[in-house]
């Protein structure tokens, strides 16, 4: 994933509203990031003000640890208009490189400043770090923005059961299945995004066809079969269905994941469209069959499971 490139202007912003910026990489826009953009959502409209997302592409691990960087729970492109969705007005991905990582603490303000000339206070969760070698944090911040008359809220982490909620845990949560674990933290449905692809089609010869999309995230879900959702883009029509993600190993071998989705019921979707999946239940691991029969015995076996959770979940 090729970075954004650097913004060396000031931000085109609707001029002579006051600007107010909600700051962080929001990997995942889950819940504890949807309260730092909220509330600069909240205060912008209450004061007629715009609002602008300040985040960063790629993650600073990439910079710093490249033999092992954190792994996204959504690319770019996904997390800007997740984003969007919230409300904002403008999404400013600044790239993270060597020339931004050495912008000292003391200087981050006059740079956000620089960045958004009508900046009239600036959104952060409580565990924001800023600056070189991480040096600022959200005490400093206040401080600087005391000074310059420009108000700085630090949102508390948001808790569920008991544990703050983080892109971290999201990603375990993902890894071990626990797909409604995850959706939790999320607020939302995890989903997948892409096109249909021409597949085999071998499950048309055992009675269940499927539409094949290729995905493969850099923080992978748990290979195995789910309850989801499917929708083609730009309607807002949610198919209930079965869906493997995996390898395939009873009828390939491959090291590409793919989705194979079979809709419970009529499929108006077919190769070549954008499609949408939003997840909902795990159902069981992947796993390798003797041969086809086994297999199809057990895609049966799963879609009725699919079928009773979306009944049960009506």
């Amino acid at each position: 994933m090729a970075a954004a490139a650097t913004f060396s202007a000031p931000v085109p912003l609707p001029p002579g509203r006051p600007c107010h910026v909600a700051i962080g990489m929001f990997d995942g826009v889950h819940v504890g990031h949807q309260a730092v953009i909220g509330a600069a959502v909240a205060a912008a409209r209450a004061t007629g003000g715009a609002v602008a997302v300040l985040t960063f592409w790629p993650h600073p691990s990439r910079l710093f640890r490249p033999a092992a960087p954190t792994p996204m729970l959504q690319d770019a492109a996904a997390k800007a208009e997740r984003l969007r969705a919230l409300g904002v007005d403008a999404v400013v991905t600044q790239a993270f490189d060597a020339d931004f990582a050495r912008i000292e603490a003391a200087g981050f303000l006059p740079w956000l400043r620089g960045r958004f000339p009508d900046l009239a206070a600036v959104y952060v969760g409580e565990n924001f770090r800023f600056g070189h070698r991480r040096a600022g944090d959200v005490a400093l911040l206040q401080a600087a923005g005391a000074a310059a008359g420009i108000p700085v809220q630090a949102a508390p982490r948001v808790q569920r059961d008991g544990e703050p909620v983080s892109s971290t845990r999201i990603r375990g949560l993902l890894a071990e299945g626990r797909i409604a674990d995850a959706n939790r933290l999320l607020g939302r449905d995890y989903a997948a995004e892409g096109v249909v692809r021409p597949g085999k089609r071998l499950g048309r010869t055992i009675g269940f066809p499927t539409l094949n999309v290729a995905w493969d995230p850099e923080a992978r879900p748990r290979f195995g079969v789910y309850a989801v959702r499917i929708a083609a883009r730009g309607t807002d029509r949610l198919l209930p269905a079965v869906a493997n993600y995996g390898l395939r190993p009873t009828v390939e071998q491959t090291t590409l994941p793919r989705i194979e989705v079979h809709v419970l019921g009529v499929c108006p979707i077919g190769e070549g469209d954008e499609v949408r999946i939003e997840w909902r239940q795990f159902l069981r691991p992947e796993m390798k069959f003797a041969g086809l029969p086994e297999l199809r015995a057990q895609i049966a076996r799963d879609a009725v499971a699919a079928t009773e959770f979306f009944a049960a979940a009506e």
